[in-house]
């Protein structure tokens, strides 16, 4: 026991011991492995790994349902739910079931509908009575090419109040509305239709006495039965009074029609997707018809499609990031329906756009704003490194008493080079110091660099090189430093505070400073490129080339103020 709690100890030890970043980390592994055992190995876990599944396939993005279920169970609940939508369109409609009666015109809007707020555990919603169903028309956008927001159509055509109706191709849910899918039909003339009219076609429209009828039609079919009004979708959920059995219970928007045995037609728009509301079940828009006591009832396009308009004024949320979508069909309410007519929008166009990002014109607006915003407020690049006064990033930290507990030598410098082809010289000039010591490396005004704080850095050539950087300004040759060490100078390059080191201004040996006669006088050699000559016979001093036997007598010159060196000692 006493072991247990040891170990508990100097774990909750260790993890105190963590950066934030790491303990951030560790609580997000700790969490991803116990959500994934609740998935995956509790049968809670397995419920909502299908409901997850289940609201991703009635998305647009339903191949991604794979993550929850994996890709086999995926495709096998995409065929049971479309296995039971055909079987549940497969009941032909009892046509006599509904009570047609006669309706007044020139009524007010509380006469022809009433709308009123609905909500669930999860959802908010509308819902809206249509008390005269042949007030009811399939409606087109104005113009070809694009859909039509529905409170545009309302506006446009004097409609007292419309949902949106059938479905259609939605590229990267930014389609322009105008690619519609399976048949629309307004004042009994076929509208659109991509099948040809012996083909089924999930219809949900109604006919000229103001009959609901959803299901699986044919053109052909549909004209016997007299439709007049007509969009395609699915499923059906109500027929001839009983409910039918429904296997999806993920939440989504939904828009959904169903009509009483009086002839009242129900409209529920549900939000969903947003924080105020999740979105409704099929079922659970089932049992609010059930309740109502409709007879037939059937779903519309939804998702971010959904959406419920009155008066000119849109009543629902939906969930578009956009607010209302271009659409190309809606049911619109008239209290005159026989004065408004669909526009035939698709007459002679033989392939249709569908649209995407590339020209929907909210997002292209969206993006123009984002390009705007960034060049009227440029992301500010990265400032240097602000170099402080007494601490710059090449400045050696050398203690000033260093400067005046060493004054510059009076004394004639007498010191040996031992160098690569290097002659033996004495000078008789002004130095700083007198080195004797060569493993010691130079010091450059007062400065002494001590090698243990700042480790020589590598140069190209076969010796290590041991000397600091040279002052940058021409003539700016260290006094009193005798003899040469081959090597390459270092090469330009720039920082990573942004400063540029120039090329060429790390000496690799000493030059004499003084008039001296050289010991034992060498023949001169022809300078070699620095670049080409690993054991170049030329000492670089700050950008110029020197011969290493310098002549008899050479004229001091005062050294200029040295720049800061290179390197940084720790």
């Amino acid at each position: 026991m006493s072991t247990a709690i040891q170990f508990f100890k100097s774990t909750k030890k260790q993890m105190l011991d963590f950066s934030w970043i790491k303990r951030t980390l560790l609580i997000i592994a700790v969490l991803a492995f116990l959500a994934s055992s609740f998935l995956f190995l509790t049968s809670p876990g397995t419920t909502l790994r299908i409901w997850m599944a289940e609201t991703v396939i009635i998305t647009q993005h339903r191949e991604w349902a794979w993550i929850f279920v994996g890709a086999e169970q995926r495709d096998e609940m995409v065929r049971n739910m479309h296995q039971n939508i055909e079987k549940n369109a497969e009941e032909k409609q009892d046509m006599g079931r509904i009570q047609h009666k006669v309706y007044k015109k020139n009524r007010s809007i509380d006469e022809l509908i009433k709308v009123e707020d609905i909500s669930g555990p999860l959802w908010k919603g509308k819902r809206m009575y249509v008390f005269d169903p042949k007030s009811i028309r399939a409606m087109t956008p104005v113009k070809s090419g694009e859909g039509e927001r529905i409170s545009a159509m309302v506006k446009r055509t004097g409609a007292v109040a419309g949902v949106n109706a059938g479905g259609f191709d939605d590229p990267e849910g930014l389609g322009n509305g105008f690619a519609a899918l399976g048949v629309i039909v307004s004042g009994g003339e076929v509208i659109f239709t991509d099948q040809d009219e012996t083909t089924p076609q999930h219809i949900v429209g109604f006919t000229k006495d103001g009959t609901l009828i959803i299901g699986k039609y044919s053109m052909t079919e549909l004209r016997t039965m007299g439709i007049s009004e007509a969009a395609s979708f699915y499923p059906r959920v109500i027929a001839n009074g009983k409910p039918l059995p429904i296997s999806d219970g993920s939440r989504a928007p939904r828009t959904a029609v169903g009509q009483k045995e009086d002839g009242t037609v129900i409209f529920i728009v549900v939000d969903g997707r947003q924080a105020h509301s999740v979105g409704a079940t099929l079922k659970e828009i089932q049992e609010l018809f059930l309740a109502d006591d409709v007879v037939n009832a059937g779903f519309l396009d939804g998702g971010a499609s959904s959406e419920l308009v009155v008066n000119g004024e849109l009543v629902t949320k939906p969930s578009s990031r956009y607010g209302e979508r271009r659409l190309p069909s809606a049911f619109l309410v008239y209290d005159h329906p026989e004065e408004a007519v669909a526009n035939r929008v698709w007459d002679g166009i033989n392939k249709i756009d569908a649209g995407g990002s590339y020209d929907h014109p909210d997002f292209l607006r969206e993006q123009a704003e984002i390009k705007a915003r960034q060049k009227n407020n440029p992301t500010p690049a990265t400032p240097p490194a602000t170099p402080t006064a007494p601490t710059t990033v090449n400045k050696p930290e050398t203690d000033k008493t260093e400067k005046t507990d060493k004054p510059k030598s009076t004394e004639p410098g007498n010191g040996t080079g031992n160098g690569t082809n290097a002659g033996t010289g004495t000078g008789n000039g002004n130095g700083s110091v007198k080195p004797t010591d060569h493993t010691k490396p130079p010091v450059i005004e007062g400065k002494e660099t001590d090698p243990t704080k700042n480790p020589p850095s590598t140069s190209s050539g076969n010796k290590e090189s041991t000397t600091p950087a040279a002052p940058t300004t021409p003539g700016s040759t260290p006094s009193g430093s005798t003899g040469t060490e081959t090597g390459k100078p270092a090469g330009g390059a720039t920082g990573n505070n942004g400063t540029t080191v120039p090329t060429g201004t790390t000496p690799q040996g000493g030059s004499p400073a003084g008039s001296g006669t050289p010991a034992a006088p060498t023949t001169p050699t022809t300078p070699v490129p620095k670049d080409t000559a690993p054991n170049s016979t030329t000492t670089p001093n700050t950008g110029s080339s020197t011969n290493v036997n310098p002549p008899a007598q050479v004229t001091p010159t005062t050294p200029a103020a040295p720049t800061t060196p290179v390197n940084k000692p720790n």
